[in-house]
């Protein structure tokens, strides 16, 4: 298992991505290789301070950002020794089988694009992002890579989501739905119709439609959208979980009575805390590339790195890209049929 990390594009600066990867190195002896990339004198100035020895780091060279005020698809092309083209060029060149990047998310999407190619049937790749809830967690996909999609591109994300949910996840047999505003099969847009009826042809666990409030009641494991509507979603999880806590702080200390009651609590404060904390996923997958790629949030510290080294690391040893190949190759000519029918139901 051999990894590419781009270390110049988080906020914290390459020292921070260097102490992530050395804790992922010291709890994964399967890790055979670990590439540091970036720029060289930053990256050795680093390497002391973290006591890093470690004979399977090798450092390559990057004499270029993609920082995240620019253009993802124009960066890429213009800035051909950006880090995380680098990156992207060492898994193309079967150098290494995956890529961590706490950078751009465009520049991350395009130059995996560019560099890697998608796996043979699919037409979009897509961000899969893991979602806690009370019981267990989901994943969105796509959250945000493609703001306009097809259905077939629904689709793909279907059978890329039950894939990874089930490898990566543990779910047997994940729960696969179309985020719609009605669990009605003749509800939605043109979008969501359209997935509805290729997915109800899908050898996946597909259930339907489901809204909004299904997300957190334990009803599905994989729920599919377009990244417009999938980011917005995202985003306003990660924001109402912040005001969430800041309410819950703010009433816990309005008087002694309630001070002395969360001091009673804190333990299970501090289990929700945990369990809610992004971080402890890592990042978010980047799915339908050859290659797995891994994107971490901009403000991830060391934990989240090293998680996310770990995740892509389970993403290779569960060879989560040959079955979701296998998969995409199997479903082919049912969505084609199905798409070329034009068998879609008028919205209600």
């Amino acid at each position: 298992m051999r990894i590419a990390v781009d270390v110049m594009g988080g906020d914290h600066g390459c020292g921070v991505v260097i102490d992530g990867a050395k804790k992922a190195l010291l709890a994964d002896e399967k890790i055979t290789a670990l590439y540091l990339v970036g720029d060289k004198v930053q990256i050795h100035a680093a390497l002391p301070d973290g006591g890093f020895r470690d004979h399977r780091v090798r450092v390559v060279h990057a004499s270029e950002v993609i920082t995240m005020a620019e253009e993802p698809a124009t960066a890429v092309r213009r800035k051909r020794d950006a880090s995380i083209v680098r990156a992207m060029e060492l898994v193309r060149d079967q150098k290494a089988d995956a890529v961590v990047s706490a950078g751009n998310t465009g520049g991350i999407f395009a130059s995996a694009s560019f560099k890697l190619k998608r796996i043979e049937g699919v037409r979009r790749g897509g961000i899969a992002a893991v979602i806690p809830t009370a019981q267990q967690e989901f994943v969105l996909l796509d959250s945000g890579a493609n703001v306009e999609c097809k259905p077939i591109d629904l689709a793909h994300f279907a059978i890329m989501g039950s894939v990874y949910s089930k490898e990566i996840l543990g779910r047997a047999n994940p729960r696969v739905g179309v985020l719609s505003i009605g669990t009605e099969a003749n509800k939605g847009n043109e979008l969501t119709l359209g997935a509805y009826e290729l997915c109800r042809k899908l050898p996946i666990n597909f259930i339907g439609n489901v809204e909004g409030h299904d997300l957190f009641e334990n009803h599905v494991d994989v729920v599919i959208c377009d990244g417009f509507v999938g980011n917005i979603v995202l985003k306003t999880c990660e924001s109402l979980a912040t005001a969430m806590f800041s309410l819950l702080k703010h009433e816990l200390t309005v008087s002694t009575r309630r001070k002395l009651g969360a001091i009673l609590a804190k333990y299970a404060f501090r289990a929700i805390k945990k369990r809610m904390d992004p971080e402890s996923f890592g990042g978010a997958p980047m799915l339908g590339f050859n290659g797995s790629v891994m994107k971490v949030h901009g403000s991830a510290r060391e934990r989240a790195i090293s998680i996310a080294i770990h995740v892509a690391a389970c993403n290779i040893q569960n060879q989560v890209n040959a079955s979701i190949s296998r998969e995409i190759a199997s479903a082919k000519e049912v969505l084609l049929a199905a798409e070329n029918s034009g068998s879609v139901t008028e919205p209600a």
